[in-house]
């Protein structure tokens, strides 16, 4: 998780607490809308992942974004999640992106395209 958490810190400028939160909610949304066995394997490729998870959910986002995002679903709940915990609009694309290229590496590009594949508008985040 450390080396992914150090990725994401180059590409967006997030510093470390909020790189992990961002990286945790985006795999709780994942473990939540993804298919079951794609998702437990990309976890299972990841160590501290499902850490990374149960911080998030403990924290996830307070403020009047993350509010909204918590009474949504979808990809936009998520956005808005992201943005509560301070991820801005331009960092959210270069974050997906860079997690889901170390999720390629880690677990396979077969996972990760059926992961992309079975949840409507995530391909505008990566």
């Amino acid at each position: 998780m450390d080396e992914l958490i150090a990725r994401v810190t180059q590409k967006t400028g997030l510093d470390q607490d909020t790189a992990r939160k961002a990286i945790g909610l985006i795999l709780g949304y994942l473990q939540k809308e993804g298919p079951q066995n794609e998702v437990n394997q990309l976890i299972a490729a990841l160590p501290g992942a499902q850490d990374a998870i149960e911080q998030a959910k403990t924290g996830a986002g307070g403020g009047m974004m993350g509010m909204i995002g918590s009474m949504g679903g979808g990809v936009m709940a998520l956005g808005g999640q992201l943005m509560g915990i301070g991820v801005s609009m331009g960092q959210m694309q270069p974050l997906g992106k860079e997690l889901f290229a170390y999720g390629r590496e880690k677990a396979g590009e077969d996972t990760m395209g059926a992961i992309m594949g079975s949840i409507p508008g995530l391909s505008q985040f990566v």
